[in-house]
Order: structure tokens, then C-alpha cells, then sequence
């Protein structure tokens, strides 16, 4: 099946024209171009953070005794965790996999972006990678927090990046299989809220977890 050219996205002033696509309700649908660019920014960031990581794993690779910019202090330290075998859970390198599904990210997101709508199979393969993602960062943010004891800033642009990307891809597909169903709608309104309060459990995990080391920088 070949790709197709979206159907126009309603205008910004808030009256959809005549040829915008409605639930029936009269509610305009998501925008699928505004959706194709979040992919294009969030799949770029993390593209950034998954090469970052990349080249300091080389370098440790290198020189053991190398330390990377983002080690800060004893807990925000990059090398504590790139130097572990979680950072490796497939048997290579864990950026190895985010250059994969971000470039894939933001090759989806510059066809969404040029109003051409991929099949529907693609789309649900990002949706479900999504899913591969969301679980994969928990068992990270677990295994960083409680068995590593240190964090990396740019592993957590990546849980962020995931967190939003998956998020978003979950309400809008749903969104545009069930355009009747008001459910679906109000899950697609909220999708910022409830990314919002995942980032703050992530939030207090990490202040909880490390609640005696902050404490003296007070």
C-alpha cells in the first residue's frame, strides 16, 4: 500500500473549513501535520542524546579513564552508568538502538509533516515500538536508580523524548480509529497532562531515591 496525502488539517483560527475532517460531533480531528512535526523535534532530540551517548561509550571503549562532560557528581554521572552491563542490555551498546528508532521517528515525522499520510501498518508499528520504548525506559529508570545509583542527563532526555513521543502517538492513533468515541477524544486532550504527571513521578522517584545526597546541596 502506498502512501497518501493527508487530508488537510483544520485552520489555526479555530473554524475549521469546509473541507476539515470532523468527528461526528463536529469536532475537528487531531492534526496530523502538527503531530508530523512534534515527531521531526522529539525524534531529533533524540537522535542528539542516542549519538552523545554513543561517542562516550566509544571513548570509555578507548579510555577507561575517560569522563564524559555530563559526570557532574557522584550521582549525576554519565560514565557510572555507560560503563555498565545494562547500558548494553542486547549485547551492544543501548544508542545503538535509539539512532534506529529515532531516525525511523523522524522519517515518519517528515512525511506526516508534508501533509502524506503513511499506511495504516506503519503507524501502528510506531505505536507499538512506542510501547517497546515506554517499557524499556521504566526498566532503565528502575535499574539506574536502585541498582546503578547514578543518573544520566542524556539517558533522561531519551526517557522524556519517549515518554511525550509515545504519549502523543497512542492518543492521536486511537483517536483516529475511534473519531466517534468521546473517550478517545478526551484522551486526546488531556495527552499533556498526563505526560506532565508521569515526568513528576519520574521526578519524585529521583528526589526520593537520592533524598540524602540532595540534602547537602541545600
Amino acid at each position: 500500500m502506498s502512501a497518501t496525502r493527508a487530508p488537510e488539517d483544520p485552520g489555526s483560527s479555530g473554524v475549521a473549513p469546509a473541507d476539515a475532517r470532523l468527528d461526528p460531533d463536529g469536532r475537528p480531528l487531531p492534526s496530523w501535520r502538527a503531530y508530523g512535526l512534534a515527531l521531526v523535534v522529539l525524534g531529533s532530540i533524540g537522535l542528539v542524546a542516542a549519538f552523545t551517548l554513543m561517542v562516550d561509550k566509544i571513548h570509555l571503549l578507548e579510555d577507561p579513564t575517560f569522563r564524559p562532560s555530563c559526570d557532574l557528581n557522584p550521582v549525576v554521572s554519565c560514565g557510572s552508568v555507560i560503563g555498565t552491563s545494562q547500558a548494553s542490555a542486547f549485547g551492544f551498546p543501548n544508542p545503538m538502538l535509539g539512532l534506529i528508532g529515532y531516525a525511523v521517528v523522524v522519517t515518519m515525522g517528515v512525511l506526516y509533516a508534508s501533509r502524506v499520510h503513511p499506511p495504516r501498518w506503519m503507524q501502528v508499528g510506531l505505536a507499538v515500538g512506542a510501547l517497546g520504548g515506554v517499557v524499556f525506559v521504566h526498566w532503565l529508570a528502575y535499574q539506574s536508580l536502585y541498582e546503578i545509583g547514578a543518573l544520566c542527563p542524556w539517558c533522561m532526555v531519551v526517557w522524556a523524548v519517549t515518554l511525550l513521543l509515545a504519549t502523543w502517538t497512542w492518543t492521536i492513533s486511537y483517536r483516529e480509529l475511534r473519531p466517534s468515541s468521546r473517550a478517545a477524544a478526551a484522551l486526546y486532550e488531556v495527552r499533556f497532562l498526563v505526560v506532565a504527571l508521569w515526568y513528576l513521578g519520574f521526578a519524585l522517584a529521583i528526589l526520593v531515591r537520592f533524598w540524602d545526597y540532595w540534602r547537602t546541596l541545600l
